[in-house]
């Protein structure tokens, strides 16, 4: 595909949106797809949409990645118009393309993209700053799941199978360790030796809805708190964003991510781990937050194991930046050497700490309502 800088704007023009297009400016700090922000003259007024090429080494079905999206969001949608509620700011919205009506562009030349109308007056932030942040978050993320227990629309396609697989993510490790392509595996044996370790772990969840224990829902499956737009004005949460990977799974994993990037006090990168503490205030307010915007649709064994959740899926993301750095950094965007393993001992590091606070995070929980 073209490197030319006016692509992005080639490529706006393709889609169905009201005025002129100016310009189309790289945004966010996404590590899978590229993103840009649209800039278009609406009768003399700027107004903005937010553009997205896929990328498709890592989604590859993108056509049924997008027919997932078309499904969960229009569903939110009527529920929303239902209840009488405003939804253009509280679910995605995506644009049709002008010569086909489709809501993706899949040009053998261009790639592969789609538009949603921008959300204005609402923004991400990548390192929470404030509990009453991650409670907002958690509830939003709950009540995207609340709003989606009723669907009955087609069977959502898994758009990367075994997204949260834990123990076929740490069979990947191995077969990557065994592999050792590029000779790296020399500089992260203490790493490797971590999460074998804790292959227990690995199956812990995957053993309960195994077992029955703990129902398949439609989930977020990438719950990182910079998936959540809260408003400028108020703080609350807006609108659940980035849902490439909603689909079939579990409520424990949705959690657990948010424990993963909330609980975190540095940055994911930060190499530098002596002060990795998990805060237990954004645990508190997250379970908060996450247990009201389900409406208490958890079962109580999916109450009993959100701190276990936490150490897994923050064990599970470190052993895919982990594998990723054996295998040359092909599947998470890079900007420096060394920065895939640096992610991993930074998420390695936060099991430790999860897990010796176990005991006063699970009193946290039981004394919530």
């Amino acid at each position: 595909m073209t490197a030319d800088r006016n692509l992005p704007v080639e490529v706006a023009r393709r889609f169905q949106l009201l005025g002129d297009v100016l310009s189309a400016e790289p945004y966010g700090t996404g590590h899978i797809n590229h993103t840009y922000a649209v800039t278009c003259d609406q009768a003399g007024e700027p107004v903005r949409y937010l553009l997205q090429r896929l990328n498709t080494n890592v989604f590859k079905t993108p056509r049924g990645l997008m027919n997932n999206i078309q499904e969960v969001t229009g569903h939110i949608r009527a529920k929303l118009e239902a209840r009488g509620l405003p939804f253009t700011r509280r679910v995605l919205t995506l644009l049709p393309v002008r010569e086909t009506g489709a809501f993706f562009l899949d040009d053998p030349d261009l790639g592969f993209w789609r538009c949603y109308l921008f959300i204005e007056g609402a923004r991400t932030y990548d390192v929470v700053e404030r509990t009453e942040q991650a409670f907002e978050a958690a509830k939003a993320f709950g009540a995207f799941q609340s709003l989606l227990a009723d669907y009955q629309g087609p069977e959502l396609q898994e758009t990367i199978p075994d997204f949260h697989h834990t123990p076929r993510r740490l069979e990947a490790l191995k077969a990557a360790v065994a592999q050792d392509p590029l000779g790296r595996a020399k500089d992260c044996e203490v790493d490797i030796l971590f999460a074998l370790e804790r292959e227990p772990l690995a199956h812990r969840l995957v053993d309960l809805q195994t077992q029955g224990a703990i129902p398949t829902r439609i989930t977020h499956n990438d719950t990182k708190l910079n998936n959540v737009m809260l408003d400028d004005a108020t703080g609350t949460g807006v609108c659940v964003i980035d849902l490439d990977t909603v689909m079939p799974g579990l409520s424990l994993c949705d959690f657990g991510d948010m424990v993963r990037t909330a609980c975190n006090p540095l940055a994911e990168d930060d190499a530098d781990t002596r002060k990795m503490v998990a805060r237990g205030d954004m645990f508190e307010a997250l379970a908060c937050g996450y247990l009201q915007g389900t409406e208490g649709a958890l079962l109580p064994v999916e109450r009993e194991n959100l701190v276990v959740a936490g150490e897994l899926l923050t064990y599970e993301c470190g052993i895919r930046f982990l594998t990723d750095f054996l295998l040359g950094d092909t599947y998470f965007r890079t900007h420096r050497p060394g920065q895939n393993l640096d992610r991993a001992r930074n998420q390695f590091a936060l099991v430790r700490s999860l897990e010796q606070q176990e005991n006063t995070f699970m009193d946290r929980i039981r004394n919530l309502v």
